[in-house]
């Protein structure tokens, strides 16, 4: 069985909370940094079996009464439409969708801050957009000095020059869509400005990642690494922390070499000594003691490793990134001693693929196949033909598989994927017949209205979500976002399913 819990998310969650009421109650109005996703953090999830991927916002909802929400998206972002891979949406989309997911969860945002703005007109628009619902927006430029000029960044020139956020409640949770959005420089402009008012505020960091209490090369720290490799990340012993209370505890690079000159702008707002000696000091994070099962976190951890591996790859054929990150994840894999094949839906694609070839009836030429593992752990392929994608192939297998279906059975009648198949090529002017993911659950439903079996195989689809596929072949557009309104966790070879360079 693959559904084994390594962490408890209830005791985790009582810790986490437990801990920012804490620091909240130091202060007249704390400001707290949300690093990593607010909603939907699969990361980890994957990593730390039996983690709520909304547990940040449950945490959010039970202290809705003493917290409100400011969003912070970096102008650049939005001006070069920069885009959420998990969900293949801008983060100016993303955002206003994090502003919808925060109001149903009763949660209220205060503001949105454009930062680094520097009268970009896509940021403009963006701005006018939200202004014209009614949300209050903020744009607050590079702070000049920055990083190196303290007397410069804490001035009426530096922070001082962005407009206050007027907020009512002890706590401020400052996040944003992605990294990079200016939320540090948020929260310590308005710490410089609660400051010069007379109010006593503090700025901490909500984390997750790194976990400081777990061992420097445990394989969550470095599912943590190979998450970030892209952006050249490192998981480091905090020398702050050390240096100061002779205890090991792990942190990362970044805010780790940001940390002195942070010490000293904190220092310089307050008017006195740093309530902080370490970057470790600023976090709240209590996920290391949610950990109860260390053996299956570990496993876990080693799989997320590979599942990068496979993005990296991917991405560097695709044009999107370079091999550094490929390389840093594969240096991280000969730590923990995984291949690539280690992943066991790896093998029977590649084999399916085969089969594929040795049958010659592949789409163009290109043989591809997919595997799945249900939650039981039974492996699940499937493989391209003319009539269909093998991603398409491998969900109605699977479905049938979770439904009892014999194999003879058919699903979709000739005639619809015929009439799908006319419709492409004749009226569409499509060069591709066969049918992607997203079309064929197009017919599985339509099927379903006339045949109880595709009735019932159409039932076991919610079955699929948080699944494990590999597939030989990136998907297509049509195969990936069908997978991922499914919920399965896809890798994929970097090898493209067809020769076209768009898919027609």
């Amino acid at each position: 069985m693959r559904c084994e819990i390594g962490f408890d998310n209830d005791l985790y969650l009582r810790e986490q909370t437990t801990s920012i009421l804490e620091r909240v109650r130091r202060y007249d109005k704390l400001y707290l940094e949300f690093g990593g996703k607010l909603l939907f953090d699969y990361h980890a999830a994957r990593v730390l079996p039996g983690y709520d991927p909304n547990v940040k916002m449950r945490l959010l909802h039970q202290l809705k009464d003493q917290a409100e929400v400011i969003l912070c998206i970096f102008a650049g972002d939005i001006e070069r439409k920069k885009m959420r891979a998990d969900f293949g949406i801008s983060y100016d989309t993303d955002a206003m969708k994090l502003i919808d997911d925060l109001n149903d969860w009763e949660v209220n945002v205060t503001a949105v801050v454009i930062t680094r703005y520097d009268g970009q007109p896509a940021a403009d628009q963006f701005k006018n957009k939200l202004e014209r619902r009614g949300i209050r927006v903020y744009t607050h430029r590079a702070t000049k000095g920055y990083p190196s000029n303290v007397d410069l960044i804490v001035s009426d020139t530096g922070y001082g020059a962005n407009t206050y956020i007027e907020t009512t409640k002890p706590l401020v949770v400052v996040t944003a869509p992605g990294p990079g959005s200016g939320k540090l420089a948020t929260c310590l402009t308005l710490l410089y400005h609660d400051h010069r008012r007379g109010r006593k505020a503090g700025y901490s960091k909500f984390e997750t990642f790194p976990i400081w209490n777990l061992p420097l090369k445990h394989p969550v720290n470095i599912a943590y690494e190979a998450a970030t490799a892209d952006l050249g990340d490192v998981n480091m012993i905090d020398p702050f922390h050390l240096e100061s209370y002779g205890k090991t505890t792990v942190n990362y690079n970044r805010d780790i070499e940001v940390f002195p000159v942070l010490r000293k702008i904190l220092e310089r707002i307050t008017g006195g000594e740093a309530v902080y000696r370490s970057p470790t000091d600023m976090g709240v994070n209590r996920a290391g003691f949610g950990i109860c099962d260390d053996s299956v976190v570990r496993a876990a951890a080693g799989q997320e490793v590979i599942r990068r591996f496979f993005r990296y790859s991917c991405e560097y054929a695709l044009g999107h990134a370079d091999q550094d990150a490929i390389h840093r994840t594969e240096l991280l894999l000969q730590q923990l001693g995984l291949r690539p094949e280690d992943r066991a839906v790896v093998q029977p694609a590649r084999q399916a693929a085969l089969e594929a070839s040795r049958n010659g009836k592949g789409n163009q030429g290109i043989f591809c196949g997919a595997s799945l593992e249900l939650r039981d752990g039974r492996i699940i392929t499937g493989k391209n033909s003319p009539l269909m994608h093998a991603a398409s192939s491998l969900i109605l297998n699977a479905t049938k598989q979770l439904a009892g279906i014999p194999d003879n059975i058919h699903l979709l009648p000739p005639n619809v994927t015929a009439s799908i198949g006319t419709l492409k090529r004749d009226i569409l002017g499509r060069k591709a017949e066969s049918l992607n993911l997203d079309e064929t659950l197009i017919a599985l439903s339509i099927s379903s209205t006339t045949n109880p079996a595709a009735q019932a195989a159409m039932e076991q689809l919610k079955s699929l979500s948080g699944c494990e596929m590999h597939s030989t072949h990136i998907p297509t557009p049509g195969d990936e976002a069908g997978l991922k309104r499914l919920g399965i966790n896809v890798t994929s070879d970097p090898l493209f399913p067809t020769r076209n360079l768009v898919e027609m």
